[in-house]
């Protein structure tokens, strides 16, 4: 994990106090300040377990593209 604001730290930090999370990435792609990335966890904990989470989101991204590819 980044240390340090991201790109789109602002976005992040919105979209966490939005949706009263403990733990958000935002991803944004050529976006206004080009491509990027800002996450923010409120818990070493869940800092700690977030790499295997984007592993299984990645992975069932995968899954759900294989099947609109077929």
């Amino acid at each position: 994990m980044p240390v340090g604001p991201g790109k789109y730290d602002d976005l992040c930090t919105y979209v966490r106090e939005q949706a009263k999370g403990i733990c958000n990435v935002v991803i944004v792609v050529d976006g206004v300040k080009g491509s990027g990335f800002s996450v923010q966890a409120t818990t070493m904990e869940v800092q700690l377990s977030l790499p295997a989470l984007l592993r299984k989101i990645a992975k069932e991204i995968e899954r759900s593209l294989r099947g609109v590819a077929s």
